[in-house]
């Protein structure tokens, strides 16, 4: 583990306070440009709230000493993980009354929803931190020290930059048009205007093209940190889904940054099961699949939310397989997958089906918060390499990253973006059998890449991303990419609220600002809530 990780809770505990209110959307900030910043020395440990502020909800270890006053209490990757999946086919929380995540499951939910709120802020709050730090990272701030202090807090500066795109991408995506502020509004009483997604999408195209120059390829980047190809992977992305936020199509710029991702250095992980598991950091860097992960630690970082939700979450005290099974002291009995996903699997071969269906109905016939209805997960896991537990779950959480970015991500966006301009699609074929040959699937022909079926164009993408990322927070962008989220081009079960599934409104492809935002801030709107 690098330097990076075990300073995330020792200074940065000096520099910030906690919010106290939801509505604040900048946090509390004690002296910072007098004290913190004249060190500089400083700069990591604000550099690493930044960081940590993804996976912890607070500045004690499991989120105490909360960084916001909200809803739930929880950390930003819980909040993301529930608002990109929980209403998809990918997931059925059976917990639905103790986790307040009906309206998620059943896509009803409104501008007063708590989960909704509590990504909003997050979202913000992570910006506020990169902001704040934005501020102090200027020539005429660092002009006092070193050379070397210098060049060091110069690229700690394109790491935050970076960082605060992606909040910024996570908030586009989510809520389309939304306030904007950068570091010249920290400390002012200026309240945000509102953007566009289509201002926004601009502002971070030209952003991370820019701090993409100045970050550390792979081989100089140490663990934790954001290498320049985590910036180039948010670029494909954003690219890739580039009309749903109104910009149009913009397929040859996708396929441009996947491919620089792919030529860096990166290679396909033999061992499906190793990009999830307690030894995954392991898996990070030249010759790895891994390009960018949250770091989640039991010692350094512990979060009830990230992976800790996920691995805990996804195992049952009275059905399915043991809690030691993925290394978990206590299972939360929350998660199953829903049927249509099993589905699209050749369970008997493709390594990437890590279900566990003894006892269970592949469909979840009786409800959703019927816990024997629904396979449940073994993707994740708190097991290291050798097969034994990581941590004591019970008070420690566990020891697995969240792969953020990896590169099997980058070949399917660069093939789906082949296809869908018809393109370079010997490339793009060549991509997408590698990496089934690699996850002991058979391979397709570029028909397939190109057929419409069931009369969604180029659903061999929808599916395939299916089988690659469940339950890796795409899923959501992913349906409405293909217009699947909210129409009736795609029904899965309970979608809507009834078994059979149904369409709904198509103002649920965008969530709406919180109503008590709306009221602090008049220059925001919901269009459709």
């Amino acid at each position: 583990m690098k330097k990076l990780l075990y300073i995330l809770f020792i200074v940065n505990v000096l520099i910030y306070t906690s919010c106290t209110s939801e509505l604040d959307q900048y946090p509390n900030i004690e002296e910072t440009s007098q004290t913190v910043y004249s060190d500089p020395a400083n700069y990591i440990s604000a550099l690493a709230k930044c960081y940590s502020s993804f996976v912890t909800a607070g500045q004690e270890k499991g989120g105490g000493d909360a960084d916001l006053s909200s809803n739930n209490g929880y950390d930003y990757m819980r909040c993301y993980f529930n608002v990109q999946e929980a209403g998809t086919d990918e997931l059925g929380s059976t917990w639905i009354e103790g986790d307040n995540i009906g309206d998620l499951t059943f896509l009803t939910w409104d501008a007063n929803d708590p989960w909704v709120a509590d990504m909003y802020y997050r979202c913000y709050y992570s910006i506020s931190l990169c902001n704040e730090f934005l501020k102090n990272c200027t020539e005429a701030k660092i002009s006092g020290f070193t050379a070397e202090e210098q060049d060091a807090i110069r690229l700690y500066k394109e790491e935050a930059r970076f960082l605060r795109a992606l909040s910024y991408f996570h908030a586009m995506d989510l809520f389309h048009d939304i306030p904007f502020a950068d570091e010249d509004v920290i400390g002012s009483s200026t309240l945000p205007e509102e953007k566009t997604s289509a201002q926004i999408f601009n502002f971070l195209t030209t952003e991370l093209k820019d701090c993409s120059d100045n970050m550390l390829d792979i081989d100089a980047c140490e663990y934790g940190h954001a290498p320049r190809a985590a910036a180039w992977m948010l670029l494909s992305r954003m690219y890739l889904n580039a009309e749903t936020y109104e910009v149009g199509a913009k397929y040859d710029s996708c396929m441009i940054y996947a491919q620089k991702v792919i030529d860096e250095g990166y290679a396909l992980e033999a061992d499906y099961g190793k990009l999830f598991n307690a030894d995954n950091h392991l898996r990070v860097g030249r010759g790895n699949e891994i390009i960018y992960p949250l770091v989640v630690d039991a010692t350094h970082v512990l979060s009830w939310g990230a992976t800790t939700y996920l691995v805990c979450g996804e195992v049952d005290t009275d059905n399915g397989p043991a809690a030691e099974s993925v290394g978990v002291a206590s299972a939360w009995s929350m998660f199953r997958v829903r049927g249509e996903i099993p589905a699209l699997f050749d369970m008997d071969n493709d390594s990437r089906a890590m279900f566990y269906g003894d006892g269970q109905s592949q469909y979840m016939d009786n409800g959703v918060d019927d816990r024997t209805g629904g396979f449940f997960v073994q993707k994740w896991s708190n097991l290291n390499d050798a097969g034994e537990a990581a941590t004591n779950t019970s008070s420690d959480g566990v020891n697995t990253d969240f792969p953020m970015f990896r590169l099997a991500d980058a070949y399917l966006m660069y093939a789906e973006a082949a296809a869908r301009s018809n393109t370079n699609m010997s490339t793009a074929l060549g991509y997408v059998n590698e990496l089934r040959t690699m996850r002991n699937a058979a391979t397709v022909t570029e028909s397939n890449l190109m057929a419409t079926t069931n009369g969604i164009p180029y659903k061999f993408f929808l599916d395939e991303r299916a089988r690659e990322l469940y339950w890796e927070c795409v899923r959501r962008t992913d349906l409405v990419r293909f217009n699947c989220f909210t129409s009736d081009n795609y029904i899965w079960q309970w979608k809507g609220g009834v078994k059979d599934g149904k369409a709904v409104e198509e103002k649920y492809n965008i969530y709406p600002i919180p109503s008590a935002e709306l009221s602090a801030n008049p220059n925001l709107s919901n269009d459709d809530y």
